[in-house]
């Protein structure tokens, strides 16, 4: 099964990402800052990371170099979810796969997982 790291502190929008991709056939995991995701990260190996700009602790950047600096996940998709900060990940582009703003619609978001990873399964 294909697994998703969604990483955002704001817990309403992972829970309604997480239930969106779930319904989609996803395996989603979850974690509310980038430490915690650098661990779930080890331990779940998951196909592609969802993360948030601001956070408490580690920014998306600053979480995104972190999985790039990785041997293990150099390569893994990153998608970055902002609200004012999506120009910070769009300067970035080696980090990202792509960049949503909030509101993000989510026939987009899934679109463009289904390109990274394929469908679920």
């Amino acid at each position: 099964m294909t697994t998703i790291l969604i990483v955002d502190d704001e817990y309403l929008i992972a829970d309604i990402l997480g239930y969106a991709l779930e319904d989609e056939g996803y395996m989603v995991v979850k974690a509310a800052n980038g430490r915690r995701g650098l661990e779930v990260l080890d331990r779940e190996r998951p196909s592609l990371v969802i993360t948030d700009f601001m956070m408490p602790m580690m920014d998306g950047v600053e979480f995104a170099r972190a999985i790039r600096s990785r041997p293990a996940t150099a390569d893994l998709p990153i998608l970055l979810m902002s609200g004012a900060h999506g120009s910070n990940g769009r300067a970035t582009p080696e980090l990202f796969a792509e960049v949503f703003d909030k509101p993000f619609e989510l026939d987009y978001v899934i679109a463009k997982i289904r390109e990274l990873v394929g469908p679920a399964g």
